[in-house]
Parts: structure tokens; C-alpha cells; sequence
């Protein structure tokens, strides 16, 4: 098949402890169900004279294409807080896929049957949660956030056991690497310096080449990847982004956003928001997110203190040292991030409290997160009682001083607002109604929907059905497993 596969798996040539050889479980009567002819195109593959019969055994793992090494990735991860060696229990990489021979890309199968490291899982996935991820991590993509994303969803003909019997399919993730801090705790926990230091090397040269001849990688990778993070997180704040399974092993070294399990958006805007059916505490919440991204970066500072100064004092110290600035740079890329959804440019004493004062308002009155600022731009399609309220008037009054401060004008705040603010997300309720309707066999609503969140920051014409926030104040998301 000459689809233009060019792979070159580079993280089969580390040793065994990192990795298991294993090849997709077959499938009965693989179909599919959607592939992403954007990403195809980007990827430079052509699937144009491959029917569709062909195309389901392929990214079901029936028919593996040449030059793959499948394997199953060894990792650990701090649970919910509790600390586990884990692993690919459902996943295997094809290999990674070169492009013009300088990017690079894991392909990965997501339910492609059991591994060694599926403990009592069946290593399968379900049609829904599968299809969940494709929508969700192509619309994180057009929102301008790093991300992993999707190039197809296969049903397996197979049913899966879960609360019932489901639909199975399987996922096919695309990747700049499945590195996380999971993988360095699971190197780190076998006690192997050298291996430690082998997968030190290998993350610098595939992701940050530019530290490859510093005297201290170990200090300047924890450095760049809290950079990256927290960036990541500032853009999740931004657009209302609830990641829902924080665990270390869902956190990449590459800053991409992986794993869309129980994860959703915020609607009327309340920071302790809670969408995951297993978070019964709030650990992962809206708010909460910034730290528990420093919680995991600290993970990743443990395992890389043998690197970072053979004397494990001084090497504590300054890891400490870096992982507390955490907080000093998040502020500052959380204010200006909200000064650009607010039109602000420059600086102001009082920006702050401007902005807390509206977040307050927002959360007292129920106000929608999304389309509150729609509103200040003057999105015709977003019109509530909620924003007569003698309050917000007040405070728009405010606002309106301070766009005029640092030389600014209506015209350019609104410029800056529609480059941050996006004028639809995907909204849980219609993310569930495609999801129903793919059920029985009608994958024209995910259709839909994936046109509309392709475009968020485009002005877009009888979408307000998009745009509405779920009545149900008790929607919950699972996990898939």
C-alpha cells in the first residue's frame, strides 16, 4: 500500500525496561468510523486508493504496514495522588512516522487489546469514549492548544463489557512522543542511574535539542518543560478547559494535551467545577489545575535530582528552587492572559482587581464563562437577561475606562479579544448528542459539530444552537475504562 508511511522508531532502540514487543490483539470486523483527512494530509499520507475495508484493517491493527515495531510503553503515575507502575494497558505504538524526514510523530493505537501491563483491564476501548477524543483533541487543535490529536476512529465489530455491553473501537492517536512524567517516575523507580540518564538524553534530543550541549540537561529539561505547562494550563484557563484526569501519566514532556477521558468544558462559570464521575474530592477541578500541574512537575524534579548534582542536598535545593517559581510565572501569564481576553493592552495597577471583580460577578450570578465574553464583544447571537444586571453595567463601565488606558481604543481591544476568546467551544451536551447519535449508526451530528469547532475564532452564521449553555446542572464524564 503506497500510503506514504515512513517510520523510524528510534525509542525501540532503548532498552527493555522502557518497553514491551507486542502486536495488536485482531478484531472480528473492523469498520470505520471516521478518519481525519486534514491530519491525513498533514502527516502526508494518502489514503485515496485504499477502500474503506482495507482502511479498517489497517487502523485496527489486522494489518500492521511495513516497517512498524509495535510496542507497548512502560510507565508509572501518581493516580489521583497514589503512586502506581502502569503502563500501555490498551495502547500499542505503531512506530514513530517521519515527515519530510525532520518531524516526527508516534502513531499509537488506543484499544488494541491486552499487554503485560493491562493488569485486570481488557485492553479494549469503547466506540463513545474513542469518539469523545477524537472531537474533543481536534477542537483543543483549532483553539490553538497543544495537543495530541486523532487520525482515526475503527469499530472493532466486538463488544466491550463495561457498566453493559458496548461498542468496541479503537483510536488512533498521533503524538510528537508519548514521553510523560510518568515514564522518567517508572525509569526513576528502577533505580537505574544509567537508565535514568538514557531517557534524559533521548527526551532532550527528540524535544528540546536546543540543551543538548548544556552543562546541567537535567536542570534546563525541568526548567522547559515547566515553561511548557504552564503555558499548556494558561491556554485550558483560557478557553475553559476542565482536563479532568491530571495524573502524572497524563502529562507529556513535549507540553502537548494528552488523554481525553473524563475531561469537558466549563459552562456557567464556578472555579471548583467538577465534571469527572471519579473525582470525588475536586483534586482535578478548574481552579485546582494550575497546581496540581506543579504537584506533577515536583514529581518529575524527585526523579531527576541523581541528575541534576551528584550531592542530593544541593540537587534538592535547587530543584526546589525552580519548582517554587512555579507560582511567580503562572500569575504572570494568568494576568496577561486575561487582559487579552479582556482587550487590555499594557499594564494597570488596578487590572487585577478588574478582573477578579468580573470572574466574581460571573460566578455569583451563574454566568455562562464562554459567552460572558462573546458578550463584551458584542456577539449579537449572545443575549441574556443576566448582563441588565446593575453590577455588570457597573463594571463594564470600569472596564470601558480601562481599555482607553495605554493608548488603547475600542476597535483594537476587540481585535485582540476575538484572537483569544473563541465564539463556540464544545459544549457538553452537544458532544453527547453526536455521541448518542453515532450510537445508532448516525455520525452526521459529529459531522456537524466538528465543522462549527473548526473554525471557534470565526464568526460563523446560525450556530447560537452551538453557542447555548446545557440546562443540566449535573452533568458528569467517565473514564472510558
Amino acid at each position: 500500500m503506497t500510503i506514504g508511511w515512513h517510520f523510524d522508531n528510534t525509542y525501540l532502540k532503548l532498552s527493555k525496561t522502557f518497553r514491551e514487543e507486542i502486536k495488536p490483539t485482531p478484531v472480528h470486523d473492523p469498520n470505520l468510523v471516521i478518519l481525519n483527512e486534514e491530519l491525513a494530509e498533514d502527516l502526508k499520507l494518502d489514503f485515496s486508493k485504499i477502500d474503506n475495508k482495507d482502511l479498517a484493517k489497517l487502523f485496527s491493527g489486522n494489518v500492521l504496514p511495513n516497517d512498524t515495531n509495535t510496542i507497548a510503553q512502560a510507565y508509572a503515575g501518581h493516580q489521583f495522588g497514589h503512586f502506581t507502575m502502569l503502563g500501555d494497558g490498551r495502547a500499542v505504538l505503531l512506530g514513530e512516522h517521519l515527515v519530510n524526514n525532520t518531524k516526527r510523530f508516534d502513531i499509537q493505537f488506543k484499544g488494541s487489546g491486552r499487554t503485560s501491563f493491562s493488569r485486570s483491564g481488557d485492553g479494549r476501548a469503547v466506540l463513545g469514549p474513542m469518539l469523545r477524543e477524537y472531537i474533543i483533541s481536534e477542537a483543543i487543535h483549532a483553539l490553538n492548544i497543544p495537543t495530541t490529536r486523532s487520525l482515526t476512529v475503527v469499530s472493532t465489530g466486538e463488544k466491550v463489557v463495561r457498566e453493559n455491553l458496548l461498542p468496541g473501537a479503537i483510536l488512533t492517536r498521533v503524538a510528537s512522543s508519548h514521553i510523560r512524567v510518568g515514564t522518567f517516575q517508572y525509569i526513576a523507580a528502577k533505580q537505574n542511574v544509567n537508565d535514568l540518564t538514557t531517557l534524559l538524553d533521548y527526551t532532550v534530543e527528540r524535544h528540546y535539542p536546543e540543551i543538548q550541549s548544556s552543562k546541567n540537561k537535567a536542570l534546563d529539561l525541568l526548567s522547559l518543560v515547566m515553561e511548557k505547562q504552564c503555558q499548556l494550563v494558561i491556554n485550558w484557563m483560557r478557553v475553559g478547559f476542565i482536563h479532568g484526569v491530571m495524573n502524572t501519566d497524563n502529562m507529556t514532556l513535549s507540553g502537548e494535551t494528552i488523554d481525553y477521558g473524563p475531561c469537558a468544558f466549563i459552562d456557567h462559570y464556578d472555579p471548583k467545577t467538577v465534571f469527572s464521575s471519579i473525582d470525588k474530592f475536586g483534586r482535578y477541578s478548574f481552579s485546582n489545575q494550575p497546581p496540581i500541574t506543579k504537584w506533577n512537575l515536583a514529581r518529575l524534579a524527585e526523579c531527576l535530582i541523581p541528575l541534576i548534582d551528584k550531592n542530593e542536598d544541593q540537587a534538592i535545593k535547587i530543584a526546589t528552587e525552580i519548582i517554587d517559581n512555579f507560582q511567580n510565572i503562572y500569575e504572570i501569564k494568568w494576568l496577561n492572559m486575561m487582559r487579552d481576553k479582556l482587550g487590555l493592552f499594557g499594564e494597570d495597577k488596578d487590572d487585577l482587581e478588574l478582573i477578579n471583580n468580573l470572574l466574581n460577578w460571573m460566578q455569583s450570578n451563574q454566568a455562562d464563562y464562554t459567552n460572558t465574553f462573546c458578550y463584551l464583544m458584542n456577539i449579537s447571537s449572545i443575549q441574556d437577561q443576566i448582563y441588565e444586571d446593575k453590577d455588570f453595567i457597573d463594571w463594564s463601565k470600569n472596564w470601558e475606562k480601562r481599555i482607553l488606558i495605554n493608548g488603547g481604543n475600542k476597535e483594537n481591544s476587540l481585535e485582540l479579544m476575538k484572537k483569544n476568546n473563541p465564539f463556540v467551544i464544545p459544549r457538553n451536551h452537544k458532544v453527547e448528542e453526536a455521541l448518542e447519535a453515532a450510537n445508532n449508526n448516525d455520525l452526521k451530528p459529529i459531522y456537524d459539530l466538528l465543522s462549527i469547532l473548526k473554525k471557534p475564532y470565526t464568526k460563523q452564521v446560525n450556530i447560537e444552537k452551538f453557542q447555548t449553555p446545557s440546562k443540566n446542572q449535573n452533568y458528569q464524564t467517565f473514564c472510558g475504562t
